[in-house]
């Protein structure tokens, strides 16, 4: 009988080729954790080629899951256990290893060949390679084939089920409910009988191996983690978009559309809402990036609610459209799920590279809001606060995620619908006293109205050519372009009227560096900002969500600071816009590896800035 052990952390990475399952073995992990009432935070992480030659590195699908008894902010930095299918999924991850970590190798891979595929000159499970770790060379791959042997299944097929055995194994050493994935594998393979009960054979095959082995001297638990009241569900970043943007238009009363082309990271934001129709959502798949964000632009003319959502390359597509937008003060949600670049660059990994593209990115002055989601969960609530400053100010809104939100997973606490502040689109219904409609008239935001066509009375001209105030004529009048320039810069400033004060945490009043965080670099930075603290040393954090316009109370605080340290991933975008606008010196924290950034290096490097060692 094995000793039960209880650790308040683990950090877990199921890593092999694309085929072997990996996504889904993790996918199911997580959900079994969800189950447990643990913390969690996930990164899937998988090729960005299509068909990535098997057996290489270049070919490695992983999922890494950290699931804690406390609040965690992070999917982690170091894996405690590696379950390794093949050696290229051995090589590709090692080096991410602590000493004495787990790994869980697959030994039916590891053949001459495909160690010598990845560079292996021998066979590191038993060469000495991994003397530093913790290691169990198992023949998943065998014992999953003999476990499903009764169901007939070819070779190939039944030798698929490796990553069911995995899994069973891993809910045993960890001490997962096992329902959840039995459920998931009837409900999954329902139509194919045979393959679901061979994946059942497998993952209980795997799970009985944990009890019965002498392998494994003991097996752990991770207690529930402490939260409120509610009900919560495992809920992706691009999930959570999806349901933010159907909220925000349900309270301001207008039908969802979304135009939208496929493009890694953002296409399941197109899946998800393609599968609401019974809730009034019209999805439509352009033929390219301009096609999608022309129709969300002209169902906004229309009255609907148009969104559009994409990632970098798509953006400089939507580019002319989007200042199309500027110009006719329409509203027009634009969801930028940002992947790592330029160009194709690496459709599949992370980055926080298209600040600049969000801020500046149109031809001429064409100013609009910028806000961006801190994690998976607040995807939701990005959403709605982009759809209420769009139509309460007439204008497009960039709204910004990126791979590591859209991707990842967290639990999420459901919201009540009801809870949420209605938004008024305030169309205009009233044909005025003197029988004139205005349409670029303003109210004290100076928002013009908006009226549908078709509006009895309130006929008025719309293009892409310079507005003339109030009447919205074609002007080609110098002073007038001057003024309508200024007028729809002033329009976006004004939004940080808006704006609740910024709120410091810096428990200790006693800091004397502030570590400033946009976007996804939240989950970093506050994991960090803890384990210095825990050091005994001080240290501040800042959050902003709203990027364009700054809030009113930014320079004030970067000022009260010795030293003002910018994360991101990106070569210092925010950083250098913080420094053009309020002449500070904001350090730049740079990283650009296609992944989030490292809480633990982070944390060390804050440390030396604190104690004054960092040689500045």
């Amino acid at each position: 009988m094995s000793e039960v052990r209880s650790v308040d952390r683990v950090v877990i990475r199921f890593a092999g080729d694309s085929g072997d399952g990996m996504q889904l073995t993790g996918d199911r992990f997580t959900s079994d954790t969800a189950q447990l009432g643990n913390d969690f935070s996930t990164l899937p992480n998988f090729p960005a080629e299509i068909r990535a030659p098997a057996g290489t590195v270049a070919g490695v699908s992983s999922f890494q899951v950290h699931f804690a008894d406390f609040d965690i902010r992070t999917p982690g930095d170091r894996p405690d256990v590696l379950v390794a299918m093949n050696p290229a999924a051995l090589k590709a991850n090692l080096h991410d290893l602590p000493r004495g970590a787990v790994i869980l190798a697959d030994t039916a891979d590891f053949t001459t060949r495909n160690l010598a595929k990845v560079g292996y000159p021998a066979d590191p499970l038993t060469d000495g390679t991994l003397d530093a770790y913790e290691v169990h060379a198992l023949d998943l791959t065998g014992l999953a084939v003999a476990a499903v042997a009764p169901f007939g299944l070819g070779r190939k097929d039944a030798a698929r089920t490796k990553n069911m055995f995995a899994l069973g194994l891993l809910t045993w050493l960890y001490s997962r409910p096992e329902q959840g994935t039995l459920d998931f594998l009837a409900r999954k393979f329902a139509g194919k009988p045979d393959i679901r009960d061979a994946n059942v054979a497998a993952f209980k095959a795997g799970y009985a191996y944990g009890e019965t082995t002498e392998v494994f001297t003991a097996r752990y638990q991770v207690a529930p983690a402490p939260t409120p009241p509610g009900t919560y569900r495992q809920i992706t970043g691009n999930t959570a978009l999806a349901y933010g943007l159907m909220a925000g238009a349900a309270k301001a009363g207008l039908q969802l559309f979304l135009g939208a082309y496929p493009i890694t990271p953002a296409s399941d934001v197109l899946h998800i809402l393609s599968r609401t129709k019974d809730h009034g959502v019209i999805t439509f798949q352009a033929e390219d990036e301009i096609a999608a964000v022309g129709a969300a632009l002209g169902a906004s003319y229309a009255g609907a609610l148009g969104v559009t959502s994409t990632s970098g390359p798509g953006m400089a597509l939507k580019m002319e459209t989007i200042s199309l937008a500027v110009m006719l003060e329409l509203p027009l949600v634009i969801c930028d799920v940002q992947r790592a670049g330029p160009a194709t660059g690496m459709p599949t990994k992370t980055e926080q590279a298209d600040l600049f593209q969000a801020v500046f990115g149109r031809h001429g002055e064409a100013p609009l809001p910028v806000i961006a989601a801190q994690s998976p969960g607040d995807c939701f609530d990005t959403a709605v606060e982009a759809v209420r400053i769009a139509l309460t100010y007439r204008t497009p809104v960039i709204l910004l995620s990126d791979g590591y939100l859209g991707n990842g997973a967290e639990p999420w606490a459901v919201p009540n619908l009801a809870d949420l502040p209605a938004i008024d689109p305030g169309f205009a219904t009233e044909v005025p006293a003197d029988g004139e409609f205005l349409p670029y008239s303003r109210d004290d935001k100076l928002a013009r109205p908006l009226a549908v066509p078709g509006t009895p009375g309130m006929e008025h001209r719309i293009g892409g050519i310079e507005k003339a105030a109030g009447t919205g004529n074609v002007s080609y009048d110098p002073d007038n372009h001057e003024h309508m320039v200024r007028l729809r810069q002033a329009k976006v400033e004004g939004i940080a009227d808006t704006l609740a004060p910024l709120q410091v945490d810096d428990p200790s009043e006693a800091a004397r560096v502030l570590v400033v965080g946009w976007g996804s670099s939240y989950g970093p930075i506050s994991a960090a900002a803890r384990r210095v603290r825990l050091s005994g040393r001080p240290v501040a954090t800042l959050h902003l969500r709203h990027l364009n316009p700054l809030p009113h109370d930014l320079g004030a605080i970067l000022r009260s600071y010795d030293r003002v340290i910018v994360p991101e991933m990106n070569l210092g975008q925010l950083a250098m816009i913080l420094r053009a606008r309020y002449l500070v010196d904001c350090e730049s924290y740079s990283r650009v590896r296609g992944l989030p950034i490292s809480l633990s290096e982070l944390a060390e490097d804050l440390i030396a800035i604190i104690d004054g060692k960092d040689g500045r």
